[in-house]
């Protein structure tokens, strides 16, 4: 499943991301960094021209409203504020292969409340592939 994903995000950021204006965020840098060197280095380089949306009050105020009255486990704080960062910021769009608090069915009329409520418009929050539209 991970080789797949791998090669589905390959292909997103070889047919679509070109397309598109981008933007990550210093989680996204976090992530990238960790685990085998090589790879890690690898990756920084893909996205090292990317606009950087930073952490701010306002991304930190909607986490933690996520975790408290919203969906978000709060032992997976780092996951609303993925949802944060981008809805602060405008993000039309959250590209994730994470399915289990950013891009869960069952969960998305909560985030999308909380995120409402907070006076924002959350982001469309899917995989690459569903953004493919299930094909490169």
């Amino acid at each position: 499943m991970v080789t797949a994903h791998q090669q589905l995000t390959h292909e997103w950021w070889e047919h679509h991301r070109p397309q598109l204006e981008a933007y990550i965020s210093t989680l996204v840098i976090q992530e990238a960094e960790v685990g085998d060197a090589s790879a890690a280095k690898g990756r920084l380089e893909v996205i090292e021209d990317l606009p950087v949306l930073e952490l701010n009050e306002d991304v930190l105020n909607l986490a933690k409203s996520l975790v408290e009255t919203g969906p978000i486990p709060a032992e997976f704080f780092e996951d609303a504020l993925h949802i944060a960062v981008a809805a602060v910021n405008g993000m039309e769009f959250l590209l994730t292969w994470n399915c289990h608090h950013i891009n869960n069915p069952r969960m998305r009329p909560d985030i999308v409340r909380v995120v409402e409520i907070f006076g924002y418009e959350c982001p469309v929050i899917c995989t690459p592939d569903e953004f493919m539209g299930g094909a490169p």
